[in-house]
């Protein structure tokens, strides 16, 4: 793995569960409302404006935390979005932010930045796998075991391979 794709990564291992976060009303409610809960979105701030991002101005971030043009467009949208929110919110509490009437704009577009970012992921994991390296299902031939190609059953010295089937539970012995 590259410099750039690590960095990447690591990045995104922050930034893809808060907006995961901010998507999902009834985690919100359960967790940054919850006292003995240790995330709140003081925690989605500092990972989105801060750390890990610039909701503000995330074309930087492309390639950093961010993989395509899509991601920078929805995560500057999503900036917008709080930003208005926490005008909105005088004593700067979580139940003030989640009462906000710009709220369900910050989960709309969080959903869709969410899966954005999950389907870039997806696709860039199945860009990783050696397709060659992963065999297909469809194309194992009728009569091969699937492990080594050879065909079930055939004679010793044949070229061709036997299953070795072995019992769970070894026989009792009189």
């Amino acid at each position: 793995m590259s410099e750039d794709a690590r960095l990447l990564a690591n990045h995104r291992v922050h930034v893809v569960p808060v907006v995961l976060a901010l998507a999902n009303p009834p985690w919100q409610r359960d967790v940054w409302l919850n006292p003995s809960a240790l995330e709140g979105l003081d925690h989605v701030f500092h990972t989105l404006f801060d750390d890990f991002c610039d909701a503000d101005e995330p074309e930087r971030y492309l390639g950093v935390s961010l993989r395509s043009d899509e991601e920078v467009g929805l995560m500057r949208q999503l900036g917008a979005a709080l930003t208005a929110a926490a005008a909105e919110v005088p004593n700067d509490t979580d139940a003030e932010f989640l009462q906000a009437s710009v709220w369900p704009e910050v989960v709309a577009v969080a959903g869709r930045l969410a899966q954005v970012m999950v389907t870039n992921d997806l696709r860039e994991l199945a860009e990783l796998l050696d397709d060659a390296a992963v065999p297909d299902p469809c194309q194992t031939v009728r009569g091969t075991t699937g492990i080594s190609g050879g065909q079930v059953g055939g004679e010793p010295g044949s070229g061709t391979v036997s299953p070795q089937i072995t019992p769970a539970i070894p026989p009792e012995h009189p």
